[in-house]
């Protein structure tokens, strides 16, 4: 299974708008009924007894009846995961202090794939029709980056994000998968470069720090509007520099070695920016899935002394020690080879990787 995410345009935003509300009804309807069949009787009501409920109020409520069967599944299914006996209300009144984003889910049986239209030299539209009450139908046009032609739909949720925006987050069960390449690569994550491979390829980001300065000009002005951007322009930049990175790896090579890292140990001093910033959760994250569709091998091993240990001789006695010495970024070995502090770890990562698939430790 593998979520795509789609831009919808903008021009479809007042009628989402509507629905979403409609949703939100249903939502709030079937938690607060829930929770007093519950102080009745002392029993949750599961998806299949809710249905019953709200059966036929899609007439009224311009929604699909599988849309309905949708909404009380993931409410009985949150409440389950939660361990709750009622769940947070969803509002769409932009008065509201809690306002709640929109979302509008639909099952397989109410989506139809129109098709792809080419935009300019390289953006796709496509075009996606969902089934509503009464024959009625919602025909919207999103932003194709995958070229949805390519892959089979199964369920589609439409999703709000904080600035407004709608996105199609279609769910796939039959998707062309990426082959792998035949080499092998280490990992090593730091903060001046949110990864290094073996190979000398460089990740940087430092989005939190390139637009630090129009954040403060905007929270100093309390343009909330401005601010929900630039954070969306950090993370969106973020993730697509990632994408690129990853996606490079799990293409070229074969085998992928990433050293174990625990971010959270890095947040409680002066590096917690920087840390944050450097996104190393969402590095492994999409190494994992992406090796996964590709077939190629990802481990994650140790890495203490990589950094400190000669990758040629083994040797530590000149390396860089401690957090007093780390600002040497290049050192020099005593059999003769200078070291690139970055890419001496990664070697040693991949190294201890390799010994792992030698002696048939599996992956993590």
């Amino acid at each position: 299974m593998k979520t795509l995410k789609l831009r919808i345009k903008d021009k479809h935003a007042t009628q989402l708008n509507t629905l979403a509300g409609s949703v939100n009804f249903v939502w709030n309807y079937v938690n607060d009924l829930s929770f007093k069949h519950l102080q009745r009787t002392g029993h949750f009501f599961s998806a299949y007894d809710i249905a019953a409920y709200v059966k036929g109020s899609g007439e009224l409520l311009n929604l699909h009846s599988q849309t309905l069967q949708a909404i009380t599944e993931t409410h009985a299914k949150s409440r389950k995961q939660f361990n709750k006996a009622k769940l947070n209300w969803r509002t769409n009144n932009p008065k509201a202090k809690r306002k709640s984003l929109g979302w509008i889910p639909f099952k397989k049986t109410a989506i139809k794939y129109l098709g792809v239209k080419k935009v300019g030299k390289k953006s796709l539209k496509s075009t996606i029709q969902f089934s509503l009450a009464k024959g009625q139908k919602l025909t919207i046009d999103v932003w194709d980056s995958y070229n949805l032609a390519l892959y089979s739909i199964n369920t589609c949720e439409l999703v709000q994000d904080n600035r407004g925006l709608w996105y199609a987050c279609v769910t796939v069960k039959e998707f062309p998968n990426n082959k792998c390449g035949s080499g092998k690569v280490g990992i090593d994550l730091g903060c001046k470069e949110s990864a290094i491979s073996s190979q000398g390829d460089k990740l940087t980001i430092k989005q939190t720090q390139k637009w630090a300065k129009k954040l403060a000009i905007a929270q100093r002005a309390n343009n909330k509007k401005r601010v929900k951007a630039v954070h969306a322009k950090i993370k969106n930049t973020r993730q697509d520099l990632i994408h690129k990175f990853t996606s490079k790896l799990s293409k070229d090579n074969n085998v992928i070695v990433v050293g174990k890292l625990q971010s959270h140990s890095f947040t409680r001093g002066n590096l917690a920016k920087s840390v944050y910033d450097a996104g190393w959760f969402e590095i492994k994250r999409q190494l994992t899935y992406k090796c996964k569709h590709a077939g190629c091998h990802y481990i994650e091993v140790n890495e203490s002394y990589t950094t400190q240990t000669c990758s040629r001789c083994g040797s530590r006695q000149n390396s860089p020690k401690g957090r007093t010495e780390l600002g040497i970024r290049e050192w020099w070995c005593e059999c003769g080879v200078t070291h690139d502090r970055d890419i001496n770890a990664a070697k040693n990562i991949l190294a201890l990787g390799l010994e792992r698939l030698a002696v048939g430790i599996p992956s993590v």
